[in-house]
């Protein structure tokens, strides 16, 4: 005998919607189908059919239907339930479902199927509800269900998230305990080319994540800036970044940003991006070592140069000091002499730059370029016109302990007219490091500058040293811009048309390192080796102060201006040792 609409597993739990406490509409996904007359067969004599176990109908075989969930019959026919006493549903178990909607079984009990299971319908199915469907909700839906008349969990409780939680949106990284990034495979990351870092601290994990993005906090030192150590550990002054700077750490707090003044962007390159070297600090470093190599290289017949390139051009400015002191501790000689010794000609004069403290490198290059008949203007200029105000006056300093002269009189001595003051205003390191912008007076700044030169008869140096030697880069940025929009005319090019000699080139070399500094030194570069021969000096010189500061930036800037790159034009102009020491210090 077959049981219309009653599936053989059991009807399941009736699950909530979205919170929502009301019942599902008839042809939903477990609509209850009705009995022939819209009603369930009902028990004989009137005796209600008790739940079986976990909710579900009970086995065939005499045993009774079931109550709902909680004590509560399904509705009959699309009709709501009938309030027991209190506005309850009636209680399950022996009592007749009012209203007779119920018709009696016979006999009272269900003939068991084959197996234990319910007989299969006639046909292979079970019957249709009358009119081909099954009945409707009554208007205004089926009866809410009163507090707490929902059908109980199942036994246990629902089932739980798996371990770790629900998975991911695709394409967003996991995440690790306590909501860190997971841990990087086994092995690590592969090695970044050429000499730079590993990614990630130490060397493993994931890359740091930038400041400013509302996230982690930069590592510590912030962004690149233009100092490096060197005389008196010097450092870059947090003050003095070139550019607009950085979010705080964490990035910017809820609400709006703050409001800053629009950087105007010259030269195709924002001052305020980070720099970056091509030597870096050697990790797990030890000066004893590299000063026993050191020694071995010089030691007995003929030098292995190669040695000390390897050595020498992967470690950081500080580094080397210590290897210096490490060598005298060890050996009772000065290493710097040794080296003298044993190296000719452009090498030897690589090698000892490189030795010398940064800020005493430069002291020395700018008493050298003073020494004797005539006046190496181009190297006051590169240097005096590019460094910050604490590099500036380190070197003062330096110049006056180290070389026991005064910079400033040696500049008034050798130096001249205009330009002698232009000079002598760069080594007050009294620039203003202010970073933010004041766009009224970039546009003071610019009409003065024009009224200066261009719309003038003659023209009024002191403005133009004013204006350049006080303000900041930031500042002289905003002028720059302002001025190109104003004269129609690039400032650069009034200044070529307004100065000639020494002062036009040391107020070019001030523009140029506002607009582009990697720029400046690139041209710096490519004119150092274009045509016959070649200026090694230059060479050394500019790769050596920029190769922990700037010098992947120079690199670039090679490339886009000249199309070709720096390492192929200096592997083409150079030799020999000198050559493979220069190509270790520009990297790949």
């Amino acid at each position: 005998m077959s049981y219309p609409g009653y599936p053989s597993s059991g009807y399941p739990a009736y699950p909530q919607t979205d919170g929502q406490p009301a019942y599902p509409q008839a042809g939903g996904q477990y609509p209850y189908p009705g009995a022939p007359g819209a009603a369930y067969p009902g028990s004989a004599g009137g005796v209600a059919y008790p739940q079986g176990p976990g909710g579900a109908y009970p086995a065939a075989g005499g045993a009774t239907y079931p109550g709902g969930a909680g004590g509560a019959y399904p509705p009959a026919g699309g009709a709501a339930y009938p309030g027991g006493a209190g506005g309850a549903y009636p209680a399950a178990g022996g009592a007749a479902y009012p209203g007779g909607g119920y018709p009696a079984a016979g006999g009272g009990a269900y003939p068991a199927g084959a197996g234990g299971s319910y007989p299969h319908a006639p046909g292979g199915s079970y019957p249709q509800a009358p009119g081909g469907g099954y009945p409707q909700a009554p208007a205004g839906g089926y009866q809410q269900a009163q507090a707490g008349g929902y059908p109980q969990a199942p036994a246990g409780g629902y089932q739980q998230a798996q371990a770790g939680g629900y998975p991911q949106a695709p394409g967003w990284p996991g995440q690790g305990a306590a909501g860190t990034y997971p841990a990087a495979p086994s092995g690590g990351y592969p090695t970044p080319p050429g000499n730079q870092p590993a990614y990630g601290a130490g060397g493993a994990g994931y890359p740091t994540y930038p400041a400013g993005q509302g996230g982690t906090a930069p590592a510590p030192g912030g962004v690149p800036g233009y100092g490096t150590p060197g005389y008196g550990g010097s450092t870059q002054p947090s003050g003095q970044n070139y550019g607009g700077g950085v979010p705080p750490s964490g990035g910017y707090g809820s609400g709006p940003a703050p409001s800053q003044p629009s950087m105007p962007n010259i030269g195709g390159l924002s001052l305020g991006g980070g720099m970056q070297g091509t030597v870096k600090p050697v990790s797990n470093f030890n000066p004893q070592s590299d000063a026993e190599i050191l020694r071995q290289s010089m030691k007995g017949a003929g030098t292995n140069e190669q040695a000390i390139i390897d050595v020498v051009a992967n470690r950081s400015n500080e580094q080397r000091q210590k290897i210096k002191l490490a060598f005298k501790t060890l050996y009772g000689k000065d290493l710097i002499k040794d080296l003298k010794s044993e190296l000719t000609g452009n090498m030897e004069e690589i090698i000892i730059a490189l030795f010398k403290p940064t800020t005493f490198y430069d002291a020395w290059s700018l008493r050298k370029a003073m020494e004797g008949a005539g006046t190496q203007d181009r190297v006051l200029i590169e240097i005096l016109c590019t460094r910050n105000n604490q590099q500036i006056r380190d070197i003062v300093t330096c110049y006056k302990v180290e070389l026991e002269r005064d910079l400033e009189k040696d500049l008034q001595r050798d130096t001249s007219g205009h330009f002698k003051r232009l000079l002598i205003s760069m080594i007050q390191g009294n620039r203003d490091e202010t970073q933010t912008v004041d766009m009224q007076k970039a546009t003071a700044d610019a009409q003065r500058l024009y009224n200066a030169g261009e719309g003038k008869l003659g023209t009024d140096e002191s403005t133009f040293n004013m204006i350049l030697a006080t303000r900041s880069f930031p500042q002289l940025q905003a002028t720059v811009h302002e001025y190109g929009k104003m004269a129609k005319r690039e400032l650069l090019k009034a200044i070529d048309r307004e100065f000639s000699g020494d002062v036009r080139d040391g107020m070019h070399a001030i523009v140029q390192c506002v607009a582009n500094r990697p720029t400046f030194f690139a041209e710096k570069l490519y004119k150092a080796m274009k045509g016959a021969g070649t200026s090694d000096s230059t060479l050394i010189r500019i790769i050596v102060t920029r190769s922990e500061i700037d010098l992947v930036q120079i690199k670039q800037a090679f490339w886009e201006k000249y199309q070709k790159t720096l390492r192929t034009m200096v592997e083409s102009d150079t030799s020999g040792d000198y050559k493979r020491m220069l190509v270790s210090l520009i990297g790949n």
